[in-house]
């Protein structure tokens, strides 16, 4: 039977938001977003048995964040059609999968099938946009940025928890050990996805938008001035945040700071980025969406340009991690929000993933240049200079983006 067909198990409550729905997504976007923020702490166990350098280990954590990429508007289309919660039962399989490869891989093209693109197609089909969108289908628009800042925080959450979780795993069991014991938490997302079953047709909240194939949907959004610059910019999202996630344990210990700092920044990172994503969700429903990313991307240049250039220290990664942290997945809610606000929800999925797409793709160069330029220049300075000059460029290309739909641009070309 098609998830097509079905409406939602969980009706609104009295608030108006269908909380069923929203308390799986959001500890489903927790778990997926878990494991994969964790991946730094698996780096230097992992290059100690089998020798690989650095720049390995750097690739497949690239070609997992290409595959990420690739997958979401894949997998976003398919849930649009078919349901969310068929694809976020395949993301727990597929993510088990990944992570148990990755943790018996024998040589450097099964770390890159089981790390880089098992994982990365699972976290595609389990991401922040097919939860989203489920959201999106379910909440009154008025209430979907604040809606999306749970969402978001959920996977900060994970990202909180699961740096101690993962360190206290390698240090019990072993970094092979470690991933199959996430991997088998992976198989608790095809429970929770049975809240979220659906798809754009039975959404508690209709679409009254136009019914579009999804080929005029892509020419709609292609031909959308402010949505290209929309996609252009979150390549910078995307670049910046995953060479931290990645690199910035190692980086820690090059700089003379105990491992167990490494911990502390990244769990700081996903506590504050809890608050951030609140916050953001909040502001991006009061105020300017466009105008707000731009603040966020020049306050990241501002903080890693201040952390470069001052004494590097235990607090200063610790502060570092805190500043970060508020401004680190703080760009998903109003980016998800200007989608939906400019589409409507029916090719929400599809048409966010084509967003993430270009994050992703900023992603896989920011970690595998963070390791293929560490090799060259035995530093990570050029890939953190190269950010701050990035976070720039996100700001400027934000300013334009209007926030209106589709219609309303052709409306307003037509005076």
């Amino acid at each position: 039977m098609s998830d097509k067909t079905c409406q939602p198990a969980n009706s609104a409550s009295a608030s108006g938001l269908p909380w069923a729905v929203i308390i799986c997504g959001c500890v489903i976007a927790s778990l997926t977003f878990g494991p994969r923020s964790a991946m730094g702490f698996f780096q230097l166990p992992m290059l100690a048995d089998t020798e690989w350098d650095r720049s390995t280990f750097g690739l497949a954590m690239a070609i997992q964040n290409l595959m990420w990429g690739a997958g979401q508007p894949v997998f976003g289309a398919i849930a649009d059609r078919f349901g969310s919660g068929r694809v976020l039962a395949l993301s727990g399989v597929i993510y088990c999968l990944g992570l148990v490869t990755m943790a018996n891989a024998q040589s450097e093209m099964m770390l890159y099938v089981g790390g880089g693109v098992l994982v990365g197609l699972g976290v595609a089909a389990g991401s922040f946009g097919i939860v989203l969108s489920a959201f999106a289908r379910n909440v009154p628009a008025g209430r979907r940025s604040f809606v999306f800042g749970l969402g978001t925080a959920a996977g900060s959450a994970g990202m909180f928890l699961f740096a101690p979780l993962s360190q206290g795993l390698i240090d019990a069991l072993g970094w092979t050990d470690a991933l199959v014991w996430l991997g088998m938490l992976m198989l608790a997302l095809p429970v929770l996805a049975i809240a979220l079953r659906g798809n754009a047709d039975s959404g508690l909240i209709p679409d009254i938008s136009v019914k579009q194939s999804v080929a005029d949907a892509l020419n709609q959004a292609f031909g959308h001035r402010s949505y290209l610059l929309l996609t252009a910019g979150f390549f910078v999202c995307g670049f910046q945040v995953a060479f931290i996630t990645a690199h910035f344990p190692a980086y820690i210990g090059d700089i003379g700071i105990e491992a167990r700092y490494a911990v502390i920044a990244i769990a700081m990172i996903g506590l504050f980025n809890i608050i951030g994503s609140l916050a953001s969700g909040f502001i991006g429903q009061r105020y300017s969406k466009p105008m707000f990313l731009s603040l966020i991307y020049i306050g990241r240049s501002i903080t890693i340009t201040t952390f470069l250039l001052l004494p590097q220290t235990p607090a200063s990664v610790v502060i570092f991690s805190i500043v970060m942290g508020l401004l680190w997945l703080s760009t998903v809610a109003p980016t998800n929000a200007l989608v939906a606000i400019m589409f409507g929800t029916r090719h929400l999925g599809m048409l966010a993933g084509i967003v993430f797409f270009s994050h992703q793709i900023g992603s896989f160069l920011g970690v595998w240049l963070g390791g293929y330029l560490y090799v060259i220049f035995g530093s990570y300075d050029p890939v953190w200079w190269l950010g701050v000059a990035l976070g720039l460029f996100a700001a400027i290309v934000h300013w334009p983006i209007r926030e209106e739909s589709a219609q309303q641009v052709v409306m307003r070309a037509a005076e």
